[in-house]
């Protein structure tokens, strides 16, 4: 039985690049081109040198990802 993606994922709050890596397993490059095309959710600045993204835009993305990869 296949464990659900997002079932450690936190409900609400922020992750930063690592940690959605974890999750949407992708290349650092390849997700940084996704944000640009639009493809992956926005990051958000903490700071000046700190950038992350909402939980809820990677369980998002990842559910929309399932949900594609279902129907084809």
């Amino acid at each position: 039985m296949r464990r659900d993606p997002t079932e450690y994922l936190p409900a609400t709050g922020f992750l930063r690049l690592p940690d959605v890596l974890r999750y949407y397993p992708v290349s650092r490059s390849t997700w940084w081109a996704g944000v640009r095309s639009g493809r992956y959710p926005e990051p958000v600045k903490l700071g000046e040198r700190c950038t992350a993204w909402r939980a809820e835009d990677i369980r998002d993305l990842i559910e929309r990802a399932a949900s594609a990869k279902a129907a084809a």
